[in-house]
């Protein structure tokens, strides 16, 4: 019966597409294939990577070598060890991000979990990076039925097979909206709002942090600085879009 169900999905696919074709994430126009964006939205986006930052991910404009830092970051070098985005925060991305979240598009995970293979790094030698998704307070969670950086951690870790870690990380304090606050109003909203769980295992362990929006940093610090208090040796930053320094970054985040 296990091998007749792809045979099956197979001679069904094209009355599915037929009836339900498949969808531009980011405008909602008919493509080709599930999870694919139209030739507009893909113009429209704007993918991040080397040359770059090796701290904070911001592009530089020739390669200035591996591990060089902008000098914002060697002048307050940040929480993390090192920060990527797939995407500059744009139209696209915003919509993309929005419908997971608000919109309860919730396949938009795995989605966003395969463009971020690209930065999650190898795996190295010993232990594999441990994923931990930025975590939501209880009542939020219980508000929205699902915490979107955790679906993108589980997504993530299919495709690379690392563990998970969905409850080491805590967040014990719920926060007002960080959006429309500068960064630090942002930082004082999130101080004391993260705690390590009882018996949580970051000790001696590289840990790759997910997120959905990076904008001033405020949040995915705060929980770095935790992970670091746990005893974690090395915290990756990766999300799905990030503003950058130089343009407008009043961002419809939300409440995260």
């Amino acid at each position: 019966m296990m091998a007749l169900a792809p045979l099956l999905k197979s001679a069904l696919r094209p009355a599915l597409d037929y009836a339900l074709p498949p969808r531009c994430p980011g405008c909602g126009g008919i493509v080709g294939e599930d999870h694919a964006f139209c030739l507009d939205c893909w113009g429209g986006m704007e993918f991040l990577g080397d040359p770059c930052c090796a701290r904070c991910g911001i592009s530089f404009p020739h390669d200035m070598g591996q591990d060089a830092a902008c000098g914002a970051c060697l002048a307050d070098p940040p929480a993390w060890d090192s920060a990527r985005a797939v995407l500059a925060y744009g139209d696209v991305a915003r919509t993309v991000a929005l419908r997971l979240k608000y919109g309860r598009r919730t396949g938009l995970a795995r989605l966003i979990a395969r463009q971020m293979l690209r930065h999650a790094g190898p795996a190295g030698e010993g232990d594999p990076p441990l994923i931990v998704p930025v975590p939501l307070h209880r009542w939020r969670l219980w508000h929205r039925g699902f915490n979107q950086s955790a679906l993108i951690a589980d997504h993530l870790g299919s495709l690379t097979g690392w563990p998970v870690d969905r409850h080491g990380l805590r967040r014990v304090r719920r926060t007002q909206p960080l959006r429309g606050m500068n960064p630090a109003q942002r930082a004082r909203a999130v101080r004391g709002a993260f705690a390590l769980a009882p018996g949580h295992g970051f000790a001696g362990r590289r840990v790759l942090l997910i997120d959905d929006v990076h904008t001033s940093g405020a949040t995915a610090a705060a929980c770095a600085r935790m992970l670091k208090r746990g005893g974690a040796t090395n915290v990756r930053l990766v999300c799905w879009a990030r503003a950058l320094p130089d343009r407008d970054a009043t961002l419809s985040r939300g409440p995260d």
